[in-house]
């Protein structure tokens, strides 16, 4: 086992405690109609207005398997690197709920769809960890309680009942907060890449229960606490530290944890308890006499793999390998589907991607996304098209315009559109590449400040100054680095 890491570690009265987190992520399969019925699974309808039979648990209706929520979960396995079991069961999971009709749910028990497999995250700080997947299962999800509709009654919306869910099992390797949450963005993108789920937060289509202990370093794990059904990662980051401070402090008084499920309340920033932590054989789980095992081939799972999607670790390799772009640039051009998809699109305008590929980045990540956050604006409303970015990033490569004017460019289609090719004629920024006009330029500078010029020759780096004024009077229009090199010839550096 590691050893932890030091800034990983909360100072408590007692000394240093380490925080144990495991994750149960449940993720809204992508499918047109529920895991055993053909009810729709558009969100947003009116209550109960996507539910059938079979949903309401009617007397004598049989669920029937859906196998596009089947392919979906297998492809899902094969992004983690998962084991995929060719045979797997289904179950019921028994407990009473207003909104579960059935009074059980189909979940999958012994003998998961998908095994172990890995998650491998990149922090902040540059560390790499990998956390381990303990299995993936498809269960259907229960309706939804509307407590805001009646002064003194609840109403049950059946619009979800029997939707189909992934559950992601992680193991407990992470031991921060902020593991935590690059561990939920890194897993939520894979689906989003995968298209398996869309991992709308919002929406209750991605939510996570989070499994917190703390420890002595070393130690053996501590009691754990289930936060449940956290709903945005700022939260389950604000979670995990809050219930971490409060298993120490009860500790450090002399107290011991209960195992229980809390709720996680984002107003007050806090966790309260919900319900003493029901063991699995309090669920009363057997298969489900209603259907049969899932059983499918390997040639079945080898089709779903070779129509498998670039992924963002192998997309961040080829981004790092084929334009020279750092870890923590590619990390941020793939982070997200489109990022990466708007990326690729502006390779695809610039005339030579090996010269520019890299300068690309620059633009895409500082430029574009800085003013798209200044904004509050995404990639999908930018008004600068990647054709367009390509174009700036072109002119820039092939010394047209300087690197100010380009900004100057930009600001242009950002406001009022255009080609910017045709703008840079029609504008006159076209860089100065006549080295008549650029020497001039240099020897007047030079000759209106001989106390300078001087100075720059006994301290070379005084000759940004000279740079910068030349820029000026040019109004950015001349080549920085002809100016450079010039300078250097005239003040004998």
């Amino acid at each position: 086992m590691n050893a932890p890491v030091k800034s990983k570690l909360l100072k408590g009265a007692t000394g240093d405690w380490e925080m144990v987190i495991g994750l149960e992520v449940h993720a809204q399969v992508t499918s047109n109609s529920k895991l055993f019925s053909g009810a729709s699974t558009e969100f947003g309808g009116a209550p109960n207005a996507h539910v059938s039979l079979v949903d309401t648990a009617m007397p004598g209706m049989l669920p029937v398997i859906n196998e596009e929520c089947v392919r979906q979960a297998v492809r899902t396995g094969l992004g983690l690197n998962a084991k995929i079991n060719l045979k797997s069961t289904f179950d019921r999971k028994n407990y009473f709920y207003p909104d579960l009709p059935q009074g059980y749910q189909i979940s999958q028990f012994k003998s998961p769809v998908v095994g172990e497999g890995e998650v491998v995250i990149d922090l902040e700080n540059g560390e790499t960890v990998s956390v381990g997947i303990e299995r993936l299962h498809l269960e259907q999800d229960a309706g939804k309680l509307l407590h805001d509709q009646h002064p003194s009654s609840s109403y049950v919306d059946l619009n979800r009942s029997g939707v189909a869910l992934m559950e992601i099992v992680s193991k407990p390797d992470m031991r921060s907060a902020d593991e935590a949450k690059a561990y939920v963005s890194k897993l939520r993108s894979i689906l989003r890449y995968l298209g398996t789920c869309d991992g709308d937060m919002e929406k209750g289509n991605l939510r996570a229960d989070v499994n917190v202990s703390v420890r002595k370093p070393g130690a053996p794990f501590g009691t754990r606490c289930e936060i449940k059904n956290v709903n945005s990662i700022r939260f389950i980051g604000q979670a995990i530290e809050y219930e971490a401070r409060r298993q120490i402090d009860i500790i450090e008084d002399g107290g011991q944890i209960d195992q229980e499920t809390r709720l996680f309340d984002p107003n007050k920033g806090e966790t309260r308890s919900m319900r003493s932590k029901e063991e699995a054989h309090d669920y009363r789980y057997f298969p489900d006499p209603d259907l049969l095992p899932l059983e499918f081939s390997q040639s079945f799972v080898d089709e779903l793999k070779s129509a498998l999607p670039e992924l963002p670790d192998q997309k961040k390799a080829r981004f790092i390998g084929d334009f020279s772009l750092s870890p923590y640039d590619a990390g941020v051009l793939v982070a997200e589907r489109e990022s990466a998809a708007f990326y690729e699109a502006v390779l695809a305008a610039l005339a030579d991607r090996k010269r520019d590929g890299k300068l690309a980045a620059n633009w895409v990540i500082n430029e574009l996304f800085g003013r798209l956050n200044q904004e509050s604006k995404d990639i999908a409303t930018s008004p600068v098209s990647a054709a367009q970015l390509g174009a700036i990033v072109d002119l820039i490569g092939e010394a047209t315009i300087s690197g100010k004017i380009a900004k100057d460019l930009f600001e242009i289609v950002w406001t009022e559109g255009g080609d910017p090719r045709a703008l840079v004629e029609s504008r006159g920024m076209k860089q100065v590449t006549d080295m008549g006009a650029i020497e001039k330029a240099v020897d007047e500078i030079i000759a209106a400040n001989p106390d300078k010029a001087e100075q720059a020759r006994a301290k070379p780096q005084l000759m940004g100054w000279f740079v910068g004024q030349v820029m000026k009077a040019s109004g950015g229009k001349v080549n920085p680095q002809a100016v450079n090199d010039l300078l250097k010839s005239k003040l004998g550096l």
